[in-house]
């Protein structure tokens, strides 16, 4: 079964049994608690929402379907499914080695409760360079944490052979797939253990749903990582298991959509006058333009755009765009912009962020798929006024 027909047909199949009523699409199962006729037969499976929910289970089995998993888990948001995987698979002393860039939430999760609260400790390493990633790893090291690209700066790892590195090691290799969707990028199939994504952004594409996905193929991981997502409650709810069963049918279409207006609009900030640098990994500039060839099927709707000028000409650059709202996030049909050091990476330290390149006049675009040509023009009118 191809990409396109299992975005929208696993989970959802029709129902003829007696009784049943061929829904098409999955209704939204509200009930919290499901009666059983016998004391030791739970009815289809089914005790309590926390612990299984009938349209959970389905967006759960389509999750799997589209990321070639065995297994899928649906949280109540990323940072939700991100807790869950550190606590079934961490004790106080461990090591993680994660990437130095990661997410801003990430690394708070990271630093500021499980570095803080609970003795786990955490190496930041440029994990682009797969030497520097060898180098930091430690007898107490138990997960490798990548994401790739990176956000914002969309640096990217060899998945594969930090995959076999983390293999003969006997570690973990935990990917955040959430730049690329399952469209465009398949952890699991590089060799990773487990792939982790905030469906709020590409995945639901729509703005309108806070969740996240862990997806794997071995059995006992999968059991540790749902006796703790069951344990403290971190499920997604039934209104959006919907919500994103129905943004994930139009998933390819969209990932297509992203791509083919950020690889235009990449094209012309690059050359523009009052750009400095443009990092998306569609361009042949960027330093690892071979490697995404190699590990992805497109380049995906991320860019990071580096003005010339300062703080105060980007946010001027900023305040004149009309197409590009200023939010947070990311991955959604319409196109966002925002200052990481202000926003999303605002709790990173500065010198960090400083050591990273990611300076004050970088900004993060999520392309969305409205015509090119209005984005375009969006942009062009907003830089000849900085």
């Amino acid at each position: 079964m191809k990409f396109t027909t299992k975005s929208i047909h696993i989970g959802e199949e029709p129902d003829f049994k007696e009784g049943a009523t061929g829904d098409v699409i999955a209704p939204i199962h509200l009930s919290t608690t499901f009666a059983r006729d016998e004391v030791e037969n739970p009815t289809a499976g089914y005790e309590y929402s926390r612990s299984l929910n009938p349209t959970r289970n389905a967006v759960q089995q389509k999750l799997a379907a589209i990321e070639n998993a065995n297994f899928g888990l649906a949280f109540s948001s990323g940072l939700a499914a991100e807790t869950s995987v550190l606590i079934a698979l961490l004790k106080s002393g461990d090591h993680v080695i994660a990437t130095d860039d990661l997410y801003g939430g990430t690394q708070r999760l990271f630093r500021k409760v499980f570095q803080a609260n609970y003795a786990i400790r955490f190496s930041f390493v440029d994990t682009s360079v797969s030497e520097k990633l060898e180098k930091a790893i430690t007898p107490a090291t138990k997960l490798i944490w990548i994401e790739s690209p990176t956000n914002p700066l969309l640096k990217l790892s060899d998945i594969a052979k930090i995959a076999k590195i983390a293999k003969d090691k006997g570690i973990t290799l935990v990917v955040d797939n959430t730049f690329m969707s399952p469209y465009f990028q398949n952890p699991l199939d590089l060799g990773a253990d487990i792939v982790l994504h905030s469906t709020s952004k590409y995945i639901n594409g729509h703005s309108d749903s806070i969740g996240g996905a862990v997806m794997l193929n071995d059995k006992l991981l999968f059991e540790k990582i749902r006796f703790i997502q069951n344990s403290v409650g971190a499920i997604m709810s039934p209104f959006d298991s919907y919500i994103v069963l129905r943004g994930i049918k139009t998933l390819s279409m969209r990932m297509e959509q992203h791509a083919a207006n950020s690889r235009k609009i990449a094209e012309f900030l690059a050359q523009h006058n009052k750009v400095k640098k443009v990092i998306y990994p569609g361009l042949k500039s960027h330093p690892q333009y071979e490697l995404a060839k190699k590990q992805m099927k497109g380049f995906g709707g991320m860019m990071s755009v580096e003005l010339k000028g300062d703080i105060n000409s980007t946010k001027n650059f900023i305040r004149n765009l009309h197409y590009f709202s200023l939010a947070e996030s990311l991955g959604g049909v319409e196109s966002l912009i925002e200052l990481p050091a202000l926003m999303t990476h605002a709790s990173v330290p500065a010198e960090d962020r400083l050591k990273l390149g990611l300076s004050d006049t970088l900004i993060r675009i999520s392309v969305g798929v409205e015509d090119v040509e209005d984005l375009i023009s969006d942009l062009e009118s907003a830089l000849s006024l900085i």
